[in-house]
């Protein structure tokens, strides 16, 4: 569609009536004549308006055309706008041989011709006009470039993402394989000893002092694999936004001490102890479960990488919230890696050396503090060891408004 260009005139003579019979020869839709008795007037009018001809007077007062011309030229602002000349004075002066070294594009002898006078500056307005147009569409060429190299960038992301989803698959796969092969290879290779030993009539392994270690090992194999599939069907409903919390009013300090007394076996296994500070009680509007995996995933956490050493459980309360802190001295996170450990599947270099696992456990203990309206620091650095902080409010917020949130 043509874009409607005005093109404005400017015409500078000392004499008002000329400046009268000059425009209303080239007046004409979206075409506005500027008149300017000086040159000192011209230049102002050139400061502020962008001019598609400028027809000047020769002999003025003052500055005449011709320096009026050589100062337009000196600008780069006003440097292109072609310039006619006007003159009352006779060809045997040779004007218009100056005129047109000022940068002049055309000289006109007063009387002016009516006629050549509207065709040149038709001229110059036509060609005005297509410059514009040129102008404009080299504008929305360029747009348009910009906004396909912007798609284009666009592209390669979503590529790069889906590329990146699709390793994660792989990833993910690998390591559920992996994850869940091991304790089922345990209680595999158990069945197959206690059959070996049943086919012989050795009820030896089978005696009373004996079997709770036996069924105690194979809870622990079938306690493994049961988290691994919480773990994952978690995520997927946090993805889905399908996981809500169900708040009432319990004691965080009395959770705490259940779930480091449930874990004391196992901190004893890792060869660590821990070592619970809460004087007081910390009563809140929490869903007592979700905040359990919260504080046994942290405590997992801090056993796997402790490196043996006793880790400290901090719980704290006062009138604005709760605060439950676990810090261990054990590898400690490096800075670069502080963020993407509390991303799905994502674990370090590090980590991978010390203890399987998915990569879950701090992301989805980071969600489910988020739908109670909290939020998980993370204090470390390499060899130091790592504090983790968790925030509370003393009331979580509307579980529906959490799902929707937990989901994006």
């Amino acid at each position: 569609m043509p874009i409607e260009v005005e093109s404005k005139l400017l015409i500078v003579d000392d004499l008002p009536e000329n400046l009268l019979a000059l425009e209303a020869l080239i007046r004409a839709p979206a075409q506005p004549v500027f008149q300017a008795t000086s040159a000192e007037q011209a230049l102002d009018l050139l400061l502020e308006n962008e001019f598609a001809l400028a027809i000047l007077d020769v002999q003025m007062p003052g500055m005449n055309g011709f320096e009026l011309a050589e100062m337009m030229r000196s600008t780069e602002r006003t440097r292109h706008i072609p310039i006619i000349f006007v003159s009352a004075a006779g060809r045997e002066l040779n004007y218009a041989f100056k005129g047109y070294e000022s940068g002049a594009v055309d000289f006109l002898h007063k009387p002016l011709d009516a006629h050549a006078v509207i065709s040149k500056v038709n001229v110059f307005v036509d060609l005005h006009r297509h410059r514009k147009a040129l102008r404009h569409e080299m504008d929305a060429l360029a747009e348009l470039h910009r906004q396909q190299e912007t798609l284009v960038e666009q592209l390669k992301a979503t590529q790069r993402e889906l590329e990146r989803a699709v390793r994660m698959r792989d990833d993910f796969m690998s390591m559920v394989s992996h994850e869940l092969r091991t304790p089922l290879n345990t209680l595999y290779l158990e069945t197959q000893v206690r059959k070996l030993h049943l086919s012989k009539a050795n009820l030896a392994p089978f005696a009373p002092d004996k079997l709770p270690a036996m069924i105690e090992r194979d809870q622990r194999q079938i306690q493994n694999m049961v988290r691994l599939i919480d773990d994952m069907l978690d995520v997927t409903r946090m993805r889905s936004g399908a996981l809500s919390i169900q708040p009432k009013l319990f004691d965080l300090s009395l959770l705490a001490q259940r779930v480091v007394e449930s874990l004391a076996q196992q901190a004893e296994a890792a060869g660590a102890e821990f070592r619970l500070d809460a004087p007081a009680p910390v009563h809140g509007i929490w869903d007592e479960f979700r905040i359990e995996q919260v504080i046994t995933n942290l405590l997992t956490n801090a056993l796997r990488y402790g490196g043996a050493h006793p880790i400290d459980v901090t719980v704290r309360g006062d009138e604005h919230g709760a605060w439950l802190s676990v810090r261990d001295q054990g590898i400690g996170v490096a800075p670069e890696d502080q963020a993407r450990i509390f991303e799905q599947f994502e674990r370090t270099a590090d980590s991978r050396k010390h203890a399987a696992g998915l990569g879950l456990g701090l992301y989805i203990t980071r969600q489910i503090v988020r739908l109670h309206g909290g939020e998980i620091q993370l204090e470390s650095a390499p060899g130091q060891g790592a504090v983790f902080t968790v925030e509370l409010p003393l009331q979580a917020p509307d579980a529906a408004q959490n799902g929707h949130d937990a989901s994006s």
